[in-house]
């Protein structure tokens, strides 16, 4: 199932599909997610930690109505994790049982076959499915010669098997918060999207998505102290999910309105380093103060 609209509008579609699931995007990104969807290419997404990379795959899972298969990436991770791996144990056992007299092409059948994420997604029954491979800067380059296969030809290689062809070439979405610079093999297989820190007026939006018990006013404030502090250059800028943290404080501190010392109180939830608390505290507050007071003028 993919989103319709009347009159012939799928980027609207898009939109329309993507806020029904809590996400608020932009045409832009619309437009990108439509074109991933019907070349059909995989898309790119990159932006700052945050930004609501992450949560565009989810969303898109719910829009179009498919399972989410998630391959979260990490230093280290290698193809026995991210896509098969052989059943060993089973393997001895049927070794043992048949005193030995088992044949390779039987014992590396794929009645053996352990399924990882991007094997799982590949030969889904129930596919296509949504797989977002999240955050690939972290892992090693050596997992993205890996994704070449899949993502240029719907196929991947197993050595004792042959090439295995997906069922349904799944929607693919990858992440990444650059903190390395990806290849130029990978990024040529895929769209390309941006998700920068979301504007006053859409962060206002998205609050009123998720938490709809939060005034417009209180919404508002929220949002534009984030565009306030994220001007600070602090070492971790606050992302949407900070904005949504802020503001469900200061609803629990019986506030709705933003002032320094419920910020002050509510501060864990916006501020996530040793050093960034003690710029925006120190002097009494002062750094703090002056970002309230230009979120205030703007």
């Amino acid at each position: 199932m993919r989103p319709s609209a009347s009159g012939g509008d799928p980027v609207g579609a898009i939109l329309q599909g993507l806020a029904g699931a809590g996400y608020v995007a932009g045409a832009d990104l619309a437009t990108a997610v439509h074109l991933a969807l019907t070349l059909p290419r995989p898309l790119l997404v990159e932006g700052p930690a945050g930004v609501g990379k992450t949560a565009l795959a989810t969303a898109l899972s719910s829009t179009l109505g498919r399972r989410l298969v998630r391959l979260q990436c990490f230093e280290g991770l290698d193809f026995s994790q991210a896509l098969y791996e052989w059943d060993y144990p089973r393997q001895l056992l049927a070794l043992r049982q048949a005193d030995g007299g088992v044949d390779d092409a039987d014992l590396f059948s794929e009645r053996f076959l352990l399924h990882r994420p991007l094997l799982s997604a590949l030969l889904a029954e129930d596919g296509p499915v949504v797989l977002l491979i999240d955050e690939i800067d972290r892992a090693d380059e050596a997992l993205e010669a890996l994704l070449l296969e899949l993502l240029g030809e719907g196929q991947v290689t197993i050595p004792e098997l042959g090439t295995l062809k997906a069922k349904a070439m799944p929607h693919v979405v990858i992440t990444s918060n650059r903190t390395r610079e990806l290849s130029d093999a990978l990024r040529r297989r895929c769209l390309y999207a941006w998700i920068d820190f979301p504007t006053v007026q859409r962060e206002s939006a998205i609050l009123a998505a998720h938490l709809p018990k939060t005034t417009p006013h209180l919404a508002a404030e929220v949002a534009r102290l984030m565009a306030a502090l994220r001007r600070m250059e602090l070492d971790k800028p606050p992302g949407v999910a900070e904005a949504l943290d802020l503001a469900a404080a200061a609803a629990q501190l019986g506030s709705d309105h933003l002032d320094q010392d419920v910020v002050a109180q509510a501060l864990g939830t916006i501020v996530k380093s040793a050093q960034d608390r003690q710029r925006l505290l120190a002097a009494d507050g002062q750094q703090l103060a002056q970002a309230l007071a230009e979120a205030e003028e703007s």
